[in-house]
């Protein structure tokens, strides 16, 4: 019975409407909300890391992430169109795949977007330590990085968390419209890189093209390992769907801002990626042995002391401007960087709120976390204990980790949310789809394979994590939603 457990789509849409949240948001913000989600830590941090696992490869690395990505989001379009309603991927397999099934994707979203959201806090973190040890003003070396960097506590991680967790509180439309701004200073970043980046471009800097080859399952390194790690840069147009109860016409609305978000950002990072690789070389640092070192490993760091190698930075795209001695427009993009990563946080942060509001409402945990403030109309409880929670990962684990971990959960949601369209199609083909993924029995078998080929090239240590993490997940199930699921009781609240 764990796995029969099915809601049905139209129960689901009525739920919603008994206990639903203010739809106030058109498609320009949704676009902005997804922008915001994509544009972060992955290509203003993680490039570094991609260059090191696969050379110049990582332009085809930024490829394929892309492309397993947009087979994911036509599917997360279509769901997203059927059924407008908070809870994401969680939502959309409850009512295809059976409640058992829906719990572990809502337990897995968490890496997702708690841990994604605490993962730019220590990006955002970074280059603020860095602009404020530039201006003289740093902060002392234990309050810079957590524990497993060297130090003790990422002071300006857990700030930044907690400042965007009060955001959220005081509301989405207020959220909504600071985070379009922030969006905008990304985008007018990464111009001005690709302005400074391409006209220095040497055809010898992309030799070899692919030094650590294509990769191999289990891997972790290559141009496959790149990819698994550079989907991180992607992830967070599916954050547009848990918003999809707030939305205004989201039959419309939704299916334009992900394509729409999607395609902006590829773009650029294609452009990003080139201008970086061309204009000052990528090769990956060696160890004693030729064999390329394994990023965040102290072999690697040791490597790196002393070298201005883009692969050793921590600032990727300002490091490459300055190299290319533009020093104003280097320490704008840092700037940019550390004034607009939040924006990544609070789509993060937004995000994993919603799943668990809607998991609360479904009775899978505790309903007191579904309070709704009476003067802000927000889900304030799960707010606050979500963002501390972001906030803190943020203050105590490295960049890396954070971000391996992040993207098996995101991947595992991506597979369940492709598997539901195909069985809808065969369950329900009469409901209406205002949006209708194309050729689906390609499509989605295509973004399923791509997911499994990707989640096998993360680390071993990020895969440990996911299953571990899993079971833990269903413990819990059994131990409290199992029994006070309100689909199972009939105890829907009214």
């Amino acid at each position: 019975m764990l796995f029969k457990r099915v809601k049905p789509l139209d129960q689901i849409l009525a739920t919603a409407e008994k206990k639903s949240l203010v739809r106030q948001l058109g498609p320009f913000q949704l676009t902005m909300l997804g922008i915001g989600a994509i544009i972060g830590t992955g290509i203003f941090v993680l490039t570094a890391e991609a260059g090191q696992k696969a050379g110049p490869g990582m332009m085809i690395a930024f490829v394929i992430a892309a492309v397993v990505c947009a087979l994911a989001a036509l599917a997360y379009a279509e769901l997203a169109s059927m059924v407008p309603v908070a809870g994401s991927a969680y939502t959309y397999t409850y009512g295809v795949l059976g409640e058992g099934i829906a719990w572990i994707v809502g337990w897995a979203l968490v890496l997702e977007y708690t841990i994604a959201a605490s993962t730019v806090c220590v990006g955002w973190a970074g280059y603020v330590n860095g602009l404020l040890t530039h201006a003289g003003w740093g902060l002392p070396h234990f309050l810079q990085v957590g524990p497993m960097d060297g130090g003790s506590f990422n002071l300006l991680a857990c700030a930044i968390g907690l400042a965007v967790t009060l955001l959220l509180v005081l509301g989405t439309s207020k959220s909504a419209k600071v985070n379009t701004v922030l969006v905008l200073i990304k985008i007018a970043a990464l111009t001005a890189f690709i302005f400074v980046s391409l006209p220095a471009v040497q055809d010898q800097n992309f030799h070899p093209f692919v030094p650590n080859g294509w990769g191999s399952p289990m891997g972790g390194i290559g141009v496959l390992g790149a990819a698994a790690s550079i989907v991180f840069a992607y992830i967070g147009f599916d954050a547009i769907s848990t918003a999809a109860e707030e939305t205004k016409n989201p039959n419309r609305s939704i299916p334009i801002a992900l394509i729409g978000s999607l395609g902006v950002c590829t773009i650029y990072y294609l452009l990003v990626s080139y201008g970086a690789v061309g204009s000052v070389g990528a090769q990956p640092m060696l160890g004693p042995d030729g064999v390329a070192l394994a990023p965040g490993t102290p072999a690697f760091a040791a490597a790196c002391v002393g070298s201005d190698a883009l692969v050793c930075s921590k600032e990727a795209l300002a490091h490459v401007v300055r190299l290319l001695d533009h020093n104003t427009i280097g320490g704008f993009i840092a700037f940019a960087a550390g004034i607009a990563l939040p924006s990544v946080i609070l789509t993060m942060t937004y995000g994993q709120t919603r799943i668990f509001f809607t998991m609360s409402r479904d009775g899978l945990l505790p309903g007191s976390l579904a309070k709704i403030h009476p003067r802000y109309h927000t889900p304030h409880v799960i707010t606050l204990i979500t963002g501390t929670f972001v906030a803190l990962f943020g203050a105590l684990f490295p960049v890396g980790i954070l971000a391996d971990i992040t993207n098996s959960g995101t991947l595992f949601a991506f597979i369940m949310v492709s598997i539901g369209v195909l069985i809808l199609r065969r369950t329900q083909p009469e409901r209406p789809r205002p949006f209708r993924t194309p050729l689906p029995w390609l499509i989605c078998p295509l973004a399923i394979i791509g997911c499994l080929l990707l989640f096998l090239n993360l680390s071993k240590e990020a895969k440990i994590t996911f299953f571990v993490w899993g079971a833990i997940g269903l413990v819990v199930y059994y131990l409290y939603g199992h029994r006070k699921s309100h689909l199972a009781n009939g105890t829907e609240p009214v």
